[in-house]
C-alpha cells in the first residue's frame, strides 16, 4: 500500500492537474433572503440521483451554497433516470425559473428539452457531467472536472502502486465502469486506455470490464462475477469509490485480500474510500471534487446578470482530500 504521505502527494497532484419509470422526486423549494431587497434568483437544479457518497456530497454542496447565496432553489432527484430529469427540466421551464442547472444522467438525448429551455429564454448550466448536442448554444457552460484526465492519472497512479507492491509480470485488470452512457464512465475509461496503450501495451491488459452503475451493490455483484470468470485478476480499476468498496466485499468473500492479492485504484475521494485505504484495502484514489455548489452559484449569478462566462469551468481544487483523510484516519500512523 502507498504510504499516506506518498498517496496524498499523488492524489493532490492529480487534483492540481485535473482541476461523488417513477416520476422524479422533487424537494420543496428552499429560499433565503438575498439581503438587498431585490428579488432572489430562482434556480432549478436536477440531480442525477443519490447513487454514491460523492453524489450525496455534491447535492449537499449545491443546497448549502444556494442557501448561502440567498437563491430560491428548486431541487429534483432524477433517481438515475433520464426521463425523470427531462420531466424535471420541463417543469422548471413551466415555472419560469431564472436559470436551470443539471448533472446529466447520460451524454445523449437532450436536444429537444434544451431547445425548449432556449425558446423560453432560460439559460442552462451543466454541472459535473457533459452532454453531446447538435447545437452548442443550447447550454451556457459546464462546471466540472476533466474525467479523461482522471482516467489517465488513475493509470499513472497504478504504475506507482505496482512499483510499491513489487509486482512483476502480467497485469490483469478488471474494470468496474460507471453508468453506461454517462460522461465519467466514457471518459475515465478513455483516459485510462490511452496511458495503457501508450506505455503498457505489452504488460497491461483489461481482461474484463462491465458497468456497476456507480453503486456499491453494483460493484459487489459485478466483481463477484469477475472473480468467477477471471480468478487470476490482480488489479481492479473502479470508476468510483463506491463500486470499489462493494467489490472489496466480493474479493474478501472469495478468500482474497483486497489491496494485496488484488491491487485497487479508484476515483472520487469520499470518506469511506479513505477508510478502506487506511485498512490497506484500496491502494490509491484519484480525487474528483464534489463540492461544486459555490462555483455553480457564482456562475448562476453571472449568467443571470448577462455576463460572459467560459465555455468550461474546471472544478476548483480544495482541501477536500486532506479534510476527508483527517476525518477517516484520526489515529492511524504510516
Amino acid at each position: 500500500m502507498l504510504s499516506r504521505r506518498n498517496f496524498l502527494t499523488a492524489a493532490v497532484g492529480v487534483a492540481a492537474a485535473t482541476g461523488l419509470a417513477a416520476c422524479a422526486k422533487e424537494d420543496g423549494a428552499s429560499s433565503a433572503s438575498a439581503g438587498s431587497g431585490s428579488k432572489a434568483i430562482t434556480l432549478g437544479f436536477s440531480q442525477v440521483g443519490s447513487e454514491s457518497g460523492w453524489r450525496t456530497a455534491n447535492s449537499d454542496s449545491v443546497k448549502s451554497a444556494a442557501k448561502e447565496a440567498g437563491y430560491t432553489l428548486k431541487f429534483s432527484d432524477a433517481q438515475q433516470k433520464q426521463e425523470n430529469q427531462i420531466s424535471a427540466i420541463r417543469n422548471y421551464i413551466a415555472q419560469k425559473v431564472d436559470v436551470i442547472a443539471f448533472s446529466p444522467v447520460v451524454v445523449t438525448g437532450w436536444d429537444a428539452v434544451l431547445k425548449e429551455a432556449k425558446a423560453a429564454k432560460i439559460p442552462v448550466v451543466l454541472t459535473d457531467r457533459s452532454v453531446e448536442t447538435s447545437d452548442d448554444s443550447l447550454y451556457v457552460t459546464l462546471v466540472g472536472s476533466d474525467f479523461t484526465d482522471e482516467g489517465r492519472r488513475a493509470a499513472k497512479i497504478l504504475e506507482k502502486v505496482l512499483e510499491k507492491a513489487g509486482h512483476k509480470g502480467a497485469v490483469k485488470i478488471a474494470q468496474l465502469e460507471g453508468t453506461t452512457g454517462a460522461a465519467p464512465a466514457i471518459e475515465r475509461a478513455k483516459g485510462f486506455k490511452e496511458v495503457m496503450e501508450a506505455d503498457h501495451a505489452d504488460d497491461w491488459k483489461v481482461v474484463v470490464s462491465q458497468t456497476g452503475d456507480f453503486t456499491r451493490a453494483g460493484g459487489k455483484q459485478v466483481m463477484a462475477a469477475f472473480l468467477q470468470s477471471n480468478p487470476d485478476i490482480n488489479v481492479l480499476f473502479a470508476h468510483n469509490d463506491d463500486m470499489a468498496i462493494g467489490a472489496i466485499q466480493s474479493i474478501e468473500a472469495a478468500g482474497k485480500k483486497p489491496g494485496k492479492d488484488i491491487l485497487i485504484v479508484s476515483i472520487d475521494g469520499v470518506k469511506d474510500g479513505f477508510v478502506a485505504m487506511s485498512e490497506g484495502k484500496i491502494n490509491a484514489i484519484v480525487e474528483c471534487n464534489p463540492l461544486l455548489g459555490p462555483q455553480l452559484m457564482e456562475v448562476v449569478k453571472k449568467v443571470k446578470d448577462g455576463e460572459t462566462v467560459e465555455r468550461w469551468i474546471k472544478t476548483k481544487e480544495s482541501d477536500f482530500m486532506q479534510d476527508q483523510a483527517k476525518d477517516a484516519l484520526p489515529t492511524r500512523k504510516y
